[in-house]
């Protein structure tokens, strides 16, 4: 068996940076907890959304994590890194305006959708996938109840938990076509409404709208941050098994 947890991976964080977003000021600290606390230790690289519009921008990388901070300078830049990370298993974890991202690409390019729209980027679109929330999460924190046997109930290792946010928009239409095309929606809120969204046969691709990044105070990260940079980890030691 590989001695994954003394391999570094290689984490690509994609977002705009900013000293301003909370989930991009807490990187550094879940980092380090990750390594201390756990021994997975991830090299962590930040890439502007304009800058992953390049084709090789994420390839090579054992994850990806897209970061909130939207509006994203370039929506083009971060569904290319998402459909990378879909296209050739690389673990993916979306976060907030990563979730919201992660679904537009899967409609785009898995459903045929080509038209849906993020309404903070394109307001005047005629068909959101991502539209206003009735009522805005930006500060709440709620419960968010999660199906049993997901990748998500495996990664938090409950059936329900409570969580933060920090959104404004959120899913609305085409989730049938979504779902009928294979993506998973595995955690609801009280209301019904997707919070969690992953995809089956894939070795690990999770989204949420929620922001596990800012549980806690940073020394203790969040079960699906750890299982994102477990994954990272076990890709790091296949990669580097296949080269052997």
């Amino acid at each position: 068996m590989t001695n994954s947890a003394a391999r570094t991976a290689r984490l690509a964080l994609v977002g705009d940076r900013s000293p301003n977003v909370a989930s991009h000021t807490r990187v550094p600290l879940l980092l380090d907890a990750l390594a201390e606390r756990d021994r997975l230790h991830l090299d962590a690289y930040w890439i502007p959304s304009r800058d992953a519009e390049a084709e090789d921008a994420v390839r090579g990388f054992d994850a990806v994590w897209v970061l909130p901070g939207s509006p994203y300078r370039s929506e083009a830049g971060v569904l290319a890194a998402v459909r990378t990370a879909r296209e050739e298993g690389i673990p993916f974890l979306g976060t907030c305006g990563g979730f919201q991202h992660a679904l537009l690409e899967y409609a785009r390019h898995v459903c045929g959708l080509t038209r849906v729209a993020h309404a903070e980027n394109d307001p005047d679109a005629d068909d959101f996938l991502i539209e206003p929330l009735a009522c805005s999460l930006v500060g709440h924190e709620a419960v968010v109840r999660i199906e049993p046997g997901s990748l998500a109930q495996a990664a938090i290792g409950s059936e329900r938990t409570v969580e933060r946010y920090f959104c404004a928009y959120g899913p609305s239409r085409h989730l049938d076509t979504l779902h009928a095309h294979g993506l998973r929606f595995t955690g609801h809120d009280e209301d019904g409404h997707v919070r969690i969204a992953e995809l089956p046969g894939h070795p690990f691709f999770l989204a949420t709208l929620f922001q596990p990044e800012l549980s806690g105070d940073g020394s203790r990260p969040h079960p699906v941050v750890r299982a994102l940079a477990r994954a990272a980890v076990e890709h790091a030691a296949r990669e580097a098994g296949m080269r052997a």
